[in-house]
């Protein structure tokens, strides 16, 4: 894959996040890297103070660094920002942070040399991974710690990850015939200052959830026969009405799901509910606007993959070095909490959706969706999980934007907290998984009483995935497994070709 900086598509972001190719960098970008760095290289030589070259950083700009001391003062910015705690970054996240960063620095406005750029093309295509704690950024003056950690494994002094240890990070580079990276005037700041580590999680978080929402429209469906809902609801007329794009195209992935379902067909006739429950009548109306939402993020994630976020920015044309503060995470900060609402929507109304299951009142099944309820439980327990789990993305879901809090001696007084925001979204999107998964062995249960009446051709190609490995629950069993199973179907896309199979769908970020 050839990088074109400023030109990465999401989808060829979500080919990195695979690992899936070899990358390159556009020769047409290199004039603009030497260039810039020309200028701070005029700028170390010159006398004139500049910050990030020749004085010290953060609320220590104003101390002077002498010529003698300028590799020190970047190797020693290294080094001490090298603070992150916890667990490392996964692959994927950490793929994205070194190709982001290769791709900022190579629009030449960074002041880097090209070895630079060249040195983390390198890493990423040996199949290296910088050791890189998970713990430690508040998101502005970039994504400063877990940057530092991957600049300090460029430079031999760090750590890689390798079959999930920490090693020595020389060593690896060695073995890989790469030379370790020796900074010059800027570089290092150049290297730590940005958003890459955020908008790498970000990226993460919106990829792994694409797989569980499109489960999460085949499960709602599916339901929706189980307890023999209408499909009045997904009428395109009254989407139309509202105008809402998310809200219209959900209404139309459930009409091409449901279609030539006998079930369907059973109660059009003589059923005396007038009005479905809201977890299955407003499905297009509360999806819809969570697809509306997470496109909106996809459009702003893409946009920060593409952008110059290091500081000061070098303006070749003009000899220019400017300070600013591109550096400032919140338009990260923002998409993530946006998709941490979304995702916690999509598991809460099916949460809600199992407890209409097991509700005889309401779905009209059998009660906690077992035949012999008293002697067995059913589905009681499983929906209390799917509670549990609920509840707790409604705590993770509190934005993380507006938790700023002043570091650096008040010069950064404030910050965007989006790499907190971005990282916690994983933990959402396990939870929200669970919880389908349980509405999936539940909506699956529900079917097996409708029988011998069959749902639609796509939702039947639903329920027999699920029956591949899950039997239906006669009497009460050991039903944590089967949890565990259905959730990484979920989670791993196995429901994905169902919804994309289906004729004249619009794909879900359509926006991007």
């Amino acid at each position: 894959m050839v990088i074109e900086p400023g030109a990465l598509t999401l989808e060829q972001l979500q080919r990195i996040h695979q690992g899936a190719d070899p990358l390159t960098l556009s020769e047409a970008c290199r004039s603009g890297i030497r260039a810039s760095a020309a200028v701070v290289r005029a700028a170390a030589d010159g006398d004139a103070p500049v910050y990030g070259v020749n004085t010290g950083f953060g609320k220590l700009a104003n101390q002077r660094i002498s010529k003698s001391d300028l590799a020190i003062l970047q190797l020693n910015l290294i080094r001490s920002h090298s603070v992150g705690v916890g667990e490392p970054l996964s692959a994927p996240v950490v793929r994205l942070m070194l190709a982001l960063k290769a791709a900022s620095l190579a629009r030449g406005f960074s002041g880097v040399r090209e070895v630079v750029v060249d040195t983390i093309l390198a890493v990423l295509n040996a199949g290296l991974v910088p050791w890189v704690p998970a713990r430690g950024s508040v998101g502005a003056s970039g994504d400063l710690a877990p940057l530092a950690h991957m600049t300090l494994a460029l430079m031999g002094e760090g750590s890689m990850l390798q079959d999930g240890r920490q090693v020595p990070s020389l060593p690896a580079l060695t073995q890989a015939g790469i030379a370790p990276l020796t900074l010059g005037p800027k570089e290092g700041l150049a290297l730590i200052n940005g958003t890459q580590t955020s908008t790498a999680l970000a990226l993460h978080g919106l990829l792994a959830f694409e797989p569980v929402l499109e489960a999460a429209l085949v499960i709602g469906a599916l339901t929706v026969d189980a307890a023999r809902g209408s499909d009045g609801p997904f009428d395109p007329r009254i989407h139309a009405l509202r105008g809402q794009p998310g809200q219209i195209d959900v209404a139309q992935y459930y009409r091409s799901l449901l279609a030539g379902s006998e079930i369907r067909h059973s109660h059009l006739d003589g059923d005396d509910r007038v009005q479905d429950p809201y977890s299955l009548r407003c499905q297009p109306q509360v999806v819809g606007a969570c697809l509306d939402s997470l496109r909106h993020a996809a459009l702003v994630l893409v946009r920060e993959a593409n952008a110059v976020t290091d500081n000061p920015l070098v303006f070749a044309q003009d000899g220019a070095m400017v300070s600013g503060g591109n550096f400032h995470a919140e338009p990260v900060a923002l998409a993530a909490d946006a998709m941490a609402l979304a995702i916690a929507e999509v598991g809460a109304i099916a949460e809600r959706r199992i407890a209409m299951l097991i509700d005889a009142s309401v779905s009209r099944l059998p009660p906690f969706l077992t035949a012999d309820a008293g002697l067995n439980s059913g589905f009681m327990i499983a929906h209390v999980t799917a509670a549990a789990l609920a509840s707790e993305n409604k705590s993770l879901a509190h934005p993380a934007s507006v938790d700023s809090l002043p570091t650096s001696a008040n010069q950064e007084d404030h910050v965007s907290m989006a790499t907190f925001a971005a990282r916690r979204l994983q933990d959402m999107i396990a939870n929200t998984a669970h919880i389908l998964g349980i509405e999936w062995l539940a909506a699956a249960q529900g079917i097996e009483f409708l029988r011998p009446l069959r749902s639609s051709p796509a939702l039947e190609q639903a329920h027999a995935l699920l029956r591949e490995q899950v039997p239906a629950l006669g009497q009460d069993r050991y039903l944590a497994p089967d949890i565990a199973h259905a959730c990484a179907r979920v989670r791993d896309g196995s429901l994905s070709p169902i919804l994309r199979s289906l004729p004249a769908l619009p794909e879900l970020w359509v926006a991007v």
